[in-house]
């Protein structure tokens, strides 16, 4: 039985699970702690927290049934390493990390042993551009594919803890660590890091030609909305996913940079057509 719930990192993911949590009939209790008290601020005026946790020591005492992780890769391998200690076998901790062969292998070592609590390696496939409390929104994770990567025999927490994410209209799918990062670089990281460049480039191109920049913004239209809508997210968001599937992206990049290589040398062949009918294969 889930009763009290502590949530670290109230940004855009964290705050919209307090937010979906409530919206779909969890009626125990809903703590928070961010390191960014401005997010902490705006996730308990959303109603996203019920309460405010100060510090760590505060969230290790709070003794909550379940802990959701929902800060970056990296802090959230800090947190394991420091809430695991302090921790019993009848709580579980779960994480929201958008890489998941390390967090898999820190939860295999620390946690799911006697004394110590369980630990669901998971992430939601949702989110925006741009983050941060403000944005939260409790229908975020409707339709969404909910990923785990479990790294021991599911206990009642863990049963648990997926009956409430289903009820947040997400599909919960089960995955390999391993599989997880090769799949994500390919479906979210390849994505995210080609709008970046894109992005970039198009800012590097027009910046000292301001006619030029507004004659690309004004006919731009949808495609190049759509295609740099990704550019939009901060480093902030990105950089542990970058350093914790460093070779999966890169394989993914240079897959993408020989594809392009193809395109740009069949421009005035009949290869371009085959090139397009591949493509339109995959979107059908």
């Amino acid at each position: 039985m889930i009763n009290r719930i502590t949530i670290v990192g109230t940004g855009l993911i964290g705050a919209s699970i307090g937010l979906a949590l409530k919206t779909n009939g969890f009626r125990g209790t809903i703590s928070g702690h961010d390191a960014n008290a401005d997010e902490l601020s705006t996730a308990l005026t959303l109603g996203a927290i019920d309460e405010v946790l100060p510090d760590r020591d505060t969230v290790l005492t709070s003794k909550a049934d379940v802990i959701v992780l929902c800060t970056p890769v990296l802090p959230i391998l800090d947190w394991m390493e420091y809430l695991a200690p302090g921790l019993n076998e009848l709580q579980l901790v779960t994480d929201v990390g958008s890489t998941k062969r390390e967090i898999a292998a820190k939860a295999a070592r620390l946690f799911n042993q006697e004394g110590r609590a369980e630990f669901l390696p998971g992430h939601p496939m949702a989110g925006k551009e741009s983050g941060g409390a403000a944005l939260a929104e409790p229908k975020l994770f409707n339709g969404a594919t909910w990923l785990f990567t479990p790294v021991a025999e599911e206990g009642k927490l863990e049963t648990a803890w997926r009956e409430l994410v289903k009820k947040f209209g997400a599909q919960v799918s089960d995955m390999d660590s391993k599989r997880h990062d090769e799949v994500c670089a390919w479906v979210s990281h390849l994505p995210q890091m080609m709008s970046t460049a894109l992005a970039a480039l198009l800012e590097d191109t027009f910046a000292d030609d301001p006619v030029g920049m507004a004659a690309v913004q004004a006919i731009g239209g949808r495609a190049l909305r759509e295609t740099t809508r990704l550019g939009a997210s901060p480093y902030s968001m990105w950089r542990d996913v970058a350093l914790t599937n460093t070779a999966e992206i890169a394989q993914t990049i240079s897959a993408l940079e020989q594809r392009l290589a193809h395109v740009r040398e069949n421009l005035r062949t009949p290869e371009l057509r085959e090139e397009f009918a591949t493509a339109n294969k995959f979107r059908k």
